[in-house]
């Protein structure tokens, strides 16, 4: 998106001259890349001040800057001058980090090379040692075709939902109706300093799983970074023991899903490994329109819309407590925020085996790209005609024609830019005007991906869907931005 590019340059000089205006020691660049990476996770300015502080530390040395051009050699003139453990203490941080931001990047080879260096100086690093191993992994799965190393990752499925929706009860009902002969991995999360969640996990069960418990914090904001150590301890956990084959993430009622959904696609190694199969929000069908309805301050987001909202598949519990036109209001308010996510009705207190809801749930690829090209016309219908005026709803785009591939590359730089933070999902299968195949896209907020996928068949008509989810949302406003990116006004609506 050359939006996006130039505007990454222009932050990046404005960062670099800023540093370059003043005597800036290495240790303060060091400082100020930790801080870009923790505040705003941007690889490419971290990596362009990480640069400047070796150079800066080589300068300091005497040394000349030949880092990037011959790593090794550069360690071993500064082991030279200063000795093996200031290098270690001062210097390797730094390679180490470089090392992770270029993987991160996708420059997974002079990431390598990097830490390459680093163990040739020092073969018993062991931190050193830990990433090169995942990034050589990760080199690996890159060799695999797309589909390929989709199958090879283990899903992962997030089970959110307001406080009491019933979250815990359904994760012993997977445990007990569905697990079979698999391995199953768990990670909860509660708000606050004493974890309870982990003691209503039937025992008998939980000794049978790999559990993680986080209680330091929401898993949605303060917790991410342990998310992440909490997924690789799962890994390393399974490599050792055998395969894990899925991984479930119950989140406190007070979760945003959107962060906790960002985790697997914002770390390289997790990404490589590991598939967010899909979000699943519980429902409590009793009290739901209550939270809905509940009046936040000024700023303060409504947790149970924003979990609707991110929902893959929705699982609408404790039927048995409303009567049948008060449930049909409730899905009339479910349908006005998210009209895509299948809704899956139960029970769970007086039901006796969910397997069969439970396989509706799980094991659904719905974060695959493969999955977006299974959109129909009637997924992709809208909430126009419910009567709510709530601030979070859907669009769907259906629309026969081809694109402008650089319209189009404008268009999402645009909107991404300027109403990412609003828009919660979004989907969509193009036809690319030059293009045999099928473009698929999914974005959460300002995250985005999008490959080719299958050609268009001769008898196929070639169009594109799009799918919106999110807050104060124009439909006119992106459906119109949407048809400028057209090759030519398409005659026919499907």
């Amino acid at each position: 998106m050359s939006g996006f590019a130039n505007s990454m340059m222009s932050r990046v000089r404005e960062m670099m001259d800023r540093l370059s205006s003043s005597a800036t020691s290495w240790k303060d660049l060091a400082a100020a890349a930790e801080a870009v990476l923790k505040v705003d996770n941007d690889y490419f300015m971290a990596i362009q001040i990480i640069n400047k502080a070796i150079d800066e530390y080589g300068a300091s040395l005497g040394l000349e800057s030949i880092s990037m051009r011959d790593p090794k050699k550069f360690l071993d003139a500064a082991r030279q001058q200063t000795g093996d453990a200031k290098v270690v203490s001062e210097l390797v941080p730094l390679f180490l980090t470089r090392s992770e931001v270029l993987s991160n990047l996708g420059a997974h080879k002079r990431a390598k090379l990097e830490l390459d260096a680093v163990i040739s100086v020092w073969p018993d690093h062991e931190r050193a040692k830990e990433l090169r191993q995942e990034t050589e992994e990760v080199m690996a799965m890159e060799d695999k075709t797309y589909s390929q190393q989709e199958d090879a990752k283990i899903p992962a499925t997030v089970l959110t939902g307001f406080l009491g929706s019933g979250k815990t009860t359904l994760l012993n009902h997977i445990l007990r109706d569905w697990k079979g002969d698999k391995r199953i991995a768990i990670i909860e999360n509660e708000f606050g300093e004493v974890g309870i969640d982990d003691a209503l996990v039937t025992k008998a069960l939980k000794e049978e799983e790999t559990i993680i418990e986080m209680n330091n914090g929401c898993i949605c904001c303060t917790v991410r970074g342990d998310l992440v150590e909490g997924l690789k301890k799962i890994l390393k956990s399974g490599r050792a023991d055998g395969r894990v084959d899925h991984i479930l993430i119950e989140t406190t009622g007070l979760a945003d899903p959107a962060p906790v959904a960002q985790t697997f696609f914002v770390d390289d190694y997790i990404q490589a490994r590991i598939r967010l199969d899909g979000i699943v929000t519980v429902v409590d069908a009793k009290h739901i329109i209550q939270h809905l309805d509940d009046e936040k301050p000024e700023g303060v987001e409504n947790e149970a819309i924003e979990q609707l909202a991110f929902s893959d598949r929705i699982l609408l519990n404790k039927i048995d407590l409303v009567d049948a036109p008060y449930l049909s209001q409730v899905e009339e308010r479910i349908r006005a925020i998210n009209s895509f996510a299948p809704i899956v009705k139960t029970s769970l207190n007086v039901t006796t085996n969910l397997e069969s809801t439970i396989k509706g749930i799980l094991g659904i690829r719905a974060f695959s790209l493969d999955k977006v090209l299974d959109m129909d016309s009637e997924f992709l219908k809208d909430g126009q005609e419910h009567q709510h005026d709530e601030s979070v709803t859907s669009i769907g785009i259906d629309l026969v024609g081809e694109v402008d591939e650089g319209k189009l590359n404008a268009w999402l730089g645009d909107i991404l830019k300027n109403k990412g933070v609003d828009i919660f999902r979004m989907k969509g299968v193009l036809a690319v005007e030059g293009n045999e195949c099928k473009f698929v896209f999914q974005g959460i907020h300002m995250l985005f991906s999008g490959i080719a996928q299958d050609e268009w068949k001769p008898s196929e008509t070639r169009g594109c869907k799009l799918v919106f989810i999110g807050r104060n949302l124009d439909r006119a406003e992106i459906e119109g931005g949407f048809r400028n990116c057209l090759v030519k006004r398409p005659h026919v609506e499907k």
